[in-house]
C-alpha cells in the first residue's frame, strides 16, 4: 500500500467501505451529481436492531489497498455501486459485461454490489432485479437513496454473519493466520503446530473480530476483543498486528468519548445506540488493558460470549491513554518499512484527536514524525497532496506559520522541474493562502498600524515568489501590484542593492503594463487594493519639486557657493541652480534645491553639484561618509491640475486636531451665536497647466465632544460641477453654509431649581398634593456680574473641508490631489433658561410652566413662542 488516505480519522474504523464508480462513458457532472446523493446516505439504522451502520464512500480506490482488508477491515471494499449510461437494449449486454468485470477487481472482498442504469427503457428496464436499478434519466431517479439504504442493509446482513461465524468458531479447527501482503512470503515453511504460531493466529483473529464488531455497531464487544488481542499479540512479539490492535482500541475509545467525530465535519455522527446512558461518566483516567479471565477462552482462543469480559473489563481508554496507545502503536508500525502508509495515517488520526483535546504541542510531535515517514517514490501530485494536508493539520492545531510553510512547499511542488507542464496558477493560489500564516495581507493599510509584524526576510521571499508566479501565469499587472506592495511595505528592510534591483524590475514590468490605482479582482473573487507609494517621495510631472540638504561651513569665514543644483538619473529633469552664502563655522544649515521633472517615471537623486572657489564639483551621495545611501528613489507621476483656494472669511492660526499645518491649505475662523447661520464663500482657481475634470467635496467634524444638532456644514456642489472641466486660469465659486446648534442647557442648575420649588423630579406627578406653594420672586431681575460670568462660556466646533480633484494624464493613471480647508467656529450661547417653575391651572391635569429667560449677549434679542407675544430682551437682561 503506497497511497495514504490523508482524510482518515479514528471513527473511520467503524465504517464499511463502498466504492462508487462509472461504467463505460458517463458525463462527469452527472456522475458526481448521483455520487453526492449516494454519499448522503452515510449512516443507516438497521431494521429490527438498535444498531447503526456507517458507510464510507470512495469514487477511486486502489486494488492494492484492498489487500490490507484483513489487517484493518475498514480498508476492505465490501460494496460496489456502479453508475452507467445505457441508451438502448443493444448496449445492455456490453454494459452488463463491463459491470461484471468491475466486480472482478474487488471480488475477493465484496459483500454485495449494485448497478444503477440511466437512460434505458423498455422490456429490459421493466425487469425486477435486486442488483440492478433502471432509471429513465439522471433527473428522474427519486428513489436512489432508498435503493442505497436497501443495499447497505444487505451489506450488514453479510457483515453480521461473518462476525458471528468468526466469533463462534468452537469446532477446534485451526484458526487461519491472517496476513498483510508483504508477510506471506515470510511464513512459508513455518511450524504451524507450535504454541507460538497458534497464539499469533488467535491474537490476529481476535483483533479481526474486534474490527467486525466495531463495524457492526457493537462497540463494547469490540473493546473486549481488542484488549484480548493486545494481550495475545504482546506475548508473541507480533508487533505489526499488536500495533493494529492498539490502534483499534484507540479508535473504539475515541468513538466512545467523541460521538460527534474528530474529522471536523459540520455534521457530527449520531452517538451509537449500543453505548450505555452513563457513557460520559465512565471516562476515568488510568484505565488500562482488560483483565482477562483465562477460563473465558476456548481451546482455539475465540469465545462467542464476551459478557463476562465486558463485566470485568476496564473497557475504554481514558483520553490521555488514547494518545499513549497511539504512540505505542506508531512505534510498532515504524519497525516495518512496508507499513509506512499505516504509520502515517495513524499519526494523522492521533493529531485529529489531540486537536479536539486542545493539546497542540503533542499534536505537533505526531506531525513532525509524519513528515519524516518514508513512503518511497511518490508522484508530484502525491507530494503536493501530502504537503497540503500537513498544512491543514498544522492549521487545525493553531500552528499557523508552520501551516504556511508546508503550503508554500506544496506551491513550489506544483512547479517542480520534473513536471512537464508546471501548474503556475495552482502555485499562485497556494502562495496566496500562505499569507496569513506569515502575517501578511494584500492591503498596504494593514502595514500602517504600529510595529511591523512577522519575519520580513521570509515575507519578502514570499512576495518575490508571488511576483514570479504572476509573471509565469502571463499576468504582468499582478506582478506590478505585488512588486509595488513589496517596495511600499518592505522598504525599511531592503538593502540599497535590493532597492535598486526591485526598482529596476518594477520599471521593466511597468514598461509593458503600467501600474495604476484600480482594484485588481482575481478569478476567485479576491480583491487586491491599490498600493500608493506613501513611503516614497512622489513628484508630479511639470511641478517644481524640492530636495532639502543639511550642509555646514567648516571654514572660519563666510563661504560663497555658486551654481548648486541636483544630480539625477532616470526621467528628464530640469535642475534650477541656487547660490548661497554660508556663515563662518555655521553648523548644520538647511539648503533647498529645486527642479522640474519633465517626464513621468522613476528618478534617482544621486547627489548635487556646486561651484566653490571657482572649482566645479559633482558630489555623489554614495561618496559621502556620513550617509548610508547611494541615492534617493522618487516616483514621478503624470501631470495633474493644481487648485488655489481663497475664502470670504478671515484666516485663522488654529489648526484643527489631529490635523497638521502641512495637511491644510488654510484655516478660517468665525464667531457665531448658538443657532446662527453664516455663509462661507470659497473660490477655487486652477493655477496649473491641466484641466480640472473631477471635483469632490467631503467634510468631517474633528476634536469635539459636543453633540451637534442638524447639519453643521452644508453645500450644493452641482453649480460648481457644471463649470467642469475647469481650464487653467479659470475660477469657480462655492458657498458653504455654517449653522451651529449646540446644547447650552445647565441641567444640574435646572434640577436644583425644581427641587427648591418643592417639585418632584423623581416621578411624582405635578398635580400631587405633596406639591408645595411656589416661592414668590420678582417678575423682572437683573443678573449680577458674577451671574453673567456663569453663563458666558464659549464652545468650539472644528471641521475640515476636503476637496479631491483630478484631471489630465494623472487622472488616467488614477492619481488625484487633495486640498483641505480647516473651519474653526467659536459658539456663544444666545439665550439661557435660568429657572423653571410651575403654577396650578384650572384643571388638575394641567399646570402653567414659568421660564426665566436670560440674554447673555451684548445685543437686544427677541424670543418668540407659539400662541404668545414676542418677548424683547435687552443685553444681560432676564425676564419671566
Amino acid at each position: 500500500m503506497s497511497v495514504p488516505d490523508y482524510m482518515q480519522c479514528a471513527e473511520d474504523h467503524q465504517t464499511v467501505l463502498v466504492v462508487v464508480q462509472p461504467v463505460g462513458i458517463v458525463p462527469e457532472d452527472q456522475f458526481f451529481k448521483i455520487y453526492k446523493r449516494i454519499a448522503g446516505v452515510s449512516q443507516v439504522s438497521i431494521r429490527d436492531s438498535q444498531r447503526l451502520l456507517y458507510i464510507r464512500y470512495r469514487h477511486h480506490y486502489l486494488p492494492e489497498n484492498n489487500e490490507w482488508g484483513d489487517f484493518q477491515t475498514h480498508r476492505k471494499v465490501v460494496g460496489l455501486i456502479a453508475i452507467t449510461t445505457c441508451a438502448s437494449s443493444k448496449e445492455w449486454p456490453q454494459t452488463a459485461e463491463r459491470f461484471h468485470g468491475q466486480k472482478e477487481v474487488y471480488s475477493s472482498t465484496l459483500y454485495d454490489s449494485r448497478l444503477l442504469v440511466f437512460g434505458l427503457q423498455g422490456d429490459i428496464a421493466e425487469q425486477q432485479r435486486t442488483d440492478v436499478a433502471f432509471y429513465p434519466s439522471y433527473e428522474d431517479c427519486s428513489d436512489v437513496e432508498k435503493r442505497v439504504e436497501d443495499f447497505v442493509e444487505s451489506i450488514f446482513i453479510v457483515l453480521e454473519s461473518k462476525r458471528l461465524d468468526r466469533a463462534t468458531d468452537k469446532s477446534g479447527d485451526k484458526i487461519p493466520l491472517l496476513c498483510v501482503p508483504f508477510e506471506k512470503k515470510d511464513f512459508v515453511g513455518l511450524d504451524t503446530d507450535s504454541r507460538h504460531y497458534k497464539k499469533r493466529c488467535q491474537g490476529r483473529m481476535r483483533k479481526h473480530v474486534g474490527d467486525l464488531c466495531l463495524q457492526a455497531g457493537m462497540l463494547q464487544d469490540a473493546l473486549v476483543h481488542y484488549h484480548m488481542a493486545v494481550e495475545l499479540l504482546r506475548g508473541v512479539n507480533d508487533f505489526l498486528w499488536l500495533g493494529a490492535a492498539l490502534e483499534g482500541l484507540c479508535s473504539a475509545s475515541v468513538i466512545f468519548h467523541y460521538p460527534g467525530g474528530t474529522a471536523g465535519k459540520t455534521v457530527g455522527r449520531k452517538p451509537s445506540i449500543s453505548q450505555p446512558a452513563d457513557a460520559g461518566k465512565r471516562h476515568r483516567p488510568g484505565a488500562q488493558e482488560v483483565l482477562i479471565d483465562p477460563g473465558a477462552l476456548t481451546a482455539n482462543g475465540i469465545s462467542a460470549d464476551t459478557s463476562t469480559e465486558i463485566g470485568r473489563a476496564k473497557n475504554c481508554l481514558s483520553p490521555e491513554d488514547i494518545i499513549e496507545k497511539y504512540k505505542e502503536a506508531i512505534s510498532y508500525y515504524g519497525k516495518y518499512k512496508n507499513a509506512g502508509v499505516i504509520e502515517l495515517e495513524a499519526c494523522v488520526k492521533a493529531v485529529r484527536v489531540l486537536a479536539i483535546q486542545k493539546r497542540a504541542r503533542e499534536a505537533s510531535e505526531f506531525l513532525q514524525n509524519a513528515v519524516y515517514i518514508n513512503l518511497g517514490q511518490l508522484s508530484e501530485e502525491e507530494k503536493i497532496q501530502r504537503y497540503s494536508i500537513l498544512s491543514e493539520l498544522y492549521e487545525l492545531i493553531g500552528f499557523h506559520r508552520k501551516s504556511a510553510f508546508f503550503k508554500r512547499v506544496a506551491a513550489m511542488q506544483c512547479v517542480a522541474p520534473t513536471i512537464p507542464e508546471p501548474g503556475w496558477r495552482a502555485c499562485y493560489k497556494l502562495l496566496l493562502e500562505t499569507l496569513p500564516g506569515y502575517s501578511l495581507s494584500l492591503d498596504p493599510k494593514d502595514f500602517n498600524k504600529g510595529t511591523h509584524r512577522g519575519w520580513a526576510a521570509v515575507q519578502m521571499r514570499l512576495l518575490h515568489e508571488l511576483v514570479y508566479a504572476s509573471r509565469r501565469m502571463g499576468n504582468p499587472g499582478l506582478s506590478v501590484r505585488h512588486l509595488s506592495f513589496l517596495l511600499q511595505t518592505m522598504l525599511d528592510f531592503l538593502s540599497d542593492q535590493e532597492k535598486k534591483e526591485v526598482t529596476q524590475s518594477l520599471e521593466n514590468y511597468t514598461s509593458k503594463c503600467p501600474g495604476g490605482m484600480e482594484v485588481i479582482t482575481l478569478p476567485d473573487g479576491l480583491k487586491l487594493p491599490p498600493v500608493p507609494f506613501t513611503k516614497l517621495p512622489i513628484w508630479v510631472q511639470g511641478d517644481v519639486c524640492e530636495v532639502q540638504l543639511m550642509v555646514y561651513n567648516p571654514m572660519p569665514y563666510e563661504l560663497r557657493v555658486e551654481n548648486m543644483g541636483l544630480l539625477t538619473s532616470g526621467v528628464e529633469f530640469e535642475s534650477l541652480p541656487a547660490a548661497l552664502s554660508l556663515p563662518a563655522e555655521s553648523g548644520l544649515y538647511p539648503v533647498t534645491l529645486v527642479g522640474v521633472p519633465r517626464t513621468a517615471g522613476n528618478i534617482t537623486v544621486n547627489g548635487y553639484h556646486t561651484s566653490v572657489f571657482g572649482v566645479t564639483s559633482d558630489c555623489l551621495l554614495e561618496g559621502l561618509p556620513g550617509l548610508k545611501t547611494s541615492g534617493c528613489l522618487v516616483e514621478v507621476i503624470p501631470s495633474l491640475p493644481r487648485l488655489q483656494l481663497s475664502t470670504s472669511l478671515p484666516r485663522s492660526a488654529h489648526t484643527p486636531q489631529p490635523m497638521t499645518k502641512e495637511e491644510l491649505s488654510s484655516t478660517v475662523s468665525v464667531q457665531l451665536f448658538n443657532g446662527e447661520t453664516q455663509q462661507l464663500t470659497i473660490t477655487l482657481e486652477n493655477i496649473g497647466s491641466e484641466d480640472i475634470e473631477t471635483l469632490e467635496l467631503t467634510s468631517k467634524i474633528v476634536s469635539t465632544k459636543e453633540k451637534v444638532f442638524g447639519e453643521f456644514l452644508s453645500w450644493e456642489l452641482e453649480e460648481a460641477l457644471s463649470h467642469l472641466p475647469l481650464k487653467p486660469g479659470q475660477s469657480v465659486t462655492l458657498t458653504v453654509g455654517i449653522k451651529v446648534k449646540l446644547d447650552f442647557s445647565g441641567q444640574e442648575n435646572l434640577l436644583q431649581d425644581l427641587n427648591d420649588d418643592g417639585i418632584s423630579v423623581t416621578g411624582l406627578p405635578i398635580s400631587s398634593p405633596l406639591r408645595q406653594v411656589l416661592k414668590p420672586r420678582a417678575e423682572t431681575k437683573t443678573v449680577s456680574e458674577s451671574g453673567k460670568a456663569e453663563y458666558s462660556h464659549v464652545k468650539t466646533l472644528e471641521a475640515v473641508l476636503n476637496f479631491k480633484y483630478s484631471g489630465g494624464a494623472g487622472k488616467v493613471e488614477g492619481y488625484y490631489r487633495d486640498l483641505s480647508l480647516g473651519v474653526h467656529v467659536d459658539v456663544e450661547p444666545s439665550v439661557f433658561f435660568t429657572r423653571v417653575s410651575t403654577l396650578p391651572a384650572t384643571s388638575t391635569r394641567q399646570c402653567h410652566l414659568l421660564l426665566d429667560i436670560f440674554n447673555p449677549t451684548e445685543h437686544e434679542l427677541t424670543v418668540s413662542a407659539k400662541n404668545n407675544q414676542d418677548l424683547v430682551l435687552h443685553a444681560s437682561e432676564c425676564q419671566r
